[in-house]
């Protein structure tokens, strides 16, 4: 496991603006396959059945029941291909290219059909505006392969550092993993007690999805490819405790954002710093703090040392934000 000190070409460059046309045609796609595991697998409490996960070579949905069996999809950034798999052994590829979401989402439902995973979804886009059917959507048609295999890079790294975040945490806790609703990736905590129903408002999603997913006491952080040159790191607490924003957090960087209602810390002064970990476990366990503290978490009750067993485990173990403000 990489420590403290990883070398910041880890981090790959990308500019938001270089890309916004791929991205926002990505998002489109993720759109398609989150729906179609939204379609067959059951209902996990906050959404979480619905998500992708960032695999060795893009990102997938891991195994999604169908009938007696398991089929999985996922966005091969290296070979540039949707990869669909069935535990029959059969499977089907449709090629990452530069091509209108319409042509992407018939040759994808074909591929499902010919695999015998006969799947209906809602298809028309959650949490953008506007929201074009799928069917329809022949403006969002690029495909840059560099930057889906940078973007994927990015999320690499910052999986890798949410995850370890995430091990000192030993109340209820997400997985890491990717919404595709808002094309981010997340790791949520919880105090363990019930929030206040979510008021809702995200463009074209129901408001009872939202409550659904903030129906606990929580603080969320994660990774976007927005709110910064090359995207940012966020961290916000719902509901918002009083005194929240006001909180000292770190980097120097990092600030609270009016606008989204959450700290901010832009990728690039992660990717620039000297010890990239480090500076993003900071802001990452500070802003958790400053959520956990003016919310009255029982923080005793909720948080562990990960390295508790490690003279069980072997001496070379580490992990990268222990020492950082808890």
């Amino acid at each position: 496991m990489v420590s403290h000190g990883a070398s910041r070409t880890m981090w790959p460059r990308l500019r938001v603006a270089d890309w916004t046309e791929t991205r926002d045609t990505l998002h489109m796609w993720t759109q398609i396959v989150g729906k179609i595991r939204l379609a067959h697998a059951p209902l996990v409490n906050h959404w979480w059945q619905v998500t992708l996960y960032v695999s060795p070579r893009g990102l997938t949905t891991s195994a999604i029941p169908y009938r007696s069996g398991v089929f999985d999809i996922e966005f091969d950034f290296l070979d540039h291909q949707l990869c669909i798999r069935s535990s029959d052994g059969a499977n089907r590829s449709v090629a990452l290219e530069g091509r209108p979401v319409a042509d992407f989402y018939r040759e994808t439902m074909h591929a499902l059909g010919e695999l015998g995973i006969e799947t209906k979804i809602q298809a028309s886009p959650n949490e953008v505006d506007p929201a074009i059917p799928f069917d329809e959507d022949y403006q969002h048609a690029s495909y840059d392969p560099s930057a889906a295999q940078l973007f994927w890079q990015q999320l690499l790294q910052a999986n890798r550092v949410l995850g370890e975040f995430r091990s000192c945490f030993v109340g209820k806790v997400s997985p890491v993993h990717f919404f595709w609703g808002a094309m981010d990736l997340a790791c949520t905590r919880f105090s363990g007690r019930a929030a206040p129903p979510h008021p809702g408002g995200a463009p074209n999603c129901g408001d009872w999805v939202m409550m659904e997913g903030y129906s606990r006491e929580l603080s969320s952080c994660g990774f976007w490819p927005g709110g910064g040159e090359e995207g940012a790191f966020y961290s916000y607490a719902y509901p918002e405790p009083d005194g929240f924003a006001a909180q000292p957090v770190t980097p120097a960087d990092a600030f609270y954002s009016r606008e989204h209602g959450q700290f901010l810390l832009p990728y690039e002064a992660v990717r620039a710093a000297a010890d990239p970990d480090r500076v993003l476990a900071g802001f990452l366990h500070t802003t958790y703090k400053a959520a956990a503290e003016r919310g009255g978490w029982d923080r005793a009750a909720l948080e562990e040392d990960p390295n508790r067993w490690r003279q069980h485990r072997g001496s070379s173990l580490t992990v990268s934000g222990h020492d950082d403000p808890q």
